[in-house]
């Protein structure tokens, strides 16, 4: 395809996208209660896009200047053949990060593959060590999978490795502190992330349960010494501290009480092909349509350059109990 500037993915806001999220199916084995509904429809299987056609985009993102991506689901470890897509990935020239989001059920049996494959960083979701609770935010998991797919990680010596904790009102809040201790003793580095108001209306009226990133970080502050981290990230919405002087940190990712869009450099792929623009938006094309059609790589990279200047310049939950978006979290792309 024709060579196409480093620099071409640039919005009408100047903000450059260098980090794109491919999400590789919207099912999951697990249901977890900010999330999916317990009784969820899927994609039919001729509507998700071909591991074929997820490594030829995610080439043509490659070329277009983009230096991460993250692949995710769903579970995206749940996708047959799935290890075939990571090691395309991997090897694609220009390629600064891979990484994935896991729900860790399946990490045990995966890992090893992921880090011969390329795989940098892998994120792995845990909001509670409590393994009744556990279930219940879960509906269907069972803790020690998790457990055992974070062993089985830091066994393979990934270069970061970071737990994702979504922390509820009246739910998981007392498991902040334990959660934390959990990650600084093994090294890792933790983000507590404030809910998304996303699919909210097809859960019959639910209220948001987030518990906003400052509430969080006092709590952590009166036990633990914190220092913001100045040191340049690769991309995402977290702000983060160092914990205690250690190699450990800790990052907030807060849509709703800290606004992180005015640094946004990051698209997403759906499951089915479409190109969404931001999460907290509508805003949306199909690459599949297009690919299905015939298109050549370069009339793609021409669509995503067109389709970027729709961009908008943040997502609104000023009114969190009305959200805007139907769509669920595995829907998204995590």
């Amino acid at each position: 395809m024709p060579e196409i500037a480093k620099t071409s993915l640039i919005d009408r806001f100047n903000r450059r996208i260098d980090y794109v999220r491919l999400s590789v199916t919207d099912r999951c084995d697990f249901r977890c209660t900010y999330c999916m509904a317990e009784d969820m429809t899927f994609l039919p299987r001729r509507d998700v896009l071909s591991l074929e056609e997820i490594a030829r985009i995610a080439g043509i993102f490659v070329n277009l200047g983009v230096a991460k991506l993250r692949v995710t689901g769903g579970e995206p470890l749940v996708r047959r053949d799935v290890g075939q897509l990571f090691q395309q990935l991997g090897a694609l020239e220009g390629l600064a990060e891979l990484a994935v989001t896991t729900n860790g059920s399946q990490l045990a049996q995966h890992a090893p593959a992921l880090r011969a494959a390329g795989v940098t960083t892998v994120n792995i979701s845990l909001d509670t060590l409590d393994p009744e609770r556990f279930h219940a935010l879960t509906r269907t998991g069972h803790l020690h999978d998790v457990l055992a797919g974070i062993e089985a990680a830091r066994a393979q010596h990934f270069p970061r490795i970071r737990i994702n904790s979504v922390i509820l009102q009246g739910s998981n809040e007392t498991d902040v502190l334990p959660l934390l201790n959990f990650a600084l003793d093994r090294g890792l580095d933790i983000a507590f992330i404030e809910e998304m108001p996303l699919g909210q209306v097809n859960l019959a009226g639910k209220p948001l349960e987030f518990v906003a990133s400052d509430e969080i970080l006092e709590t952590i502050a009166r036990h633990h010494d914190l220092q913001p981290d100045t040191a340049p990230d690769h991309g995402g919405p977290a702000r983060y501290w160092r914990v205690d002087g250690g190699p450990s940190r800790l990052g907030l990712i807060s849509p709703h009480s800290n606004n992180f869009c005015a640094s946004c450099n990051r698209l997403r792929v759906t499951a089915e092909g479409q190109l969404l623009l931001c999460l907290g938006n509508d805003h949306a094309i199909s690459l599949r349509d297009l690919l299905r059609a015939g298109a050549s790589d370069a009339d793609l990279s021409e669509a995503i350059c067109r389709a970027l200047q729709d961009k908008p310049e943040q997502h609104v939950f000023a009114q969190p109990d009305q959200p805007q978006i139907m769509r669920f979290m595995n829907a998204s792309g995590g």
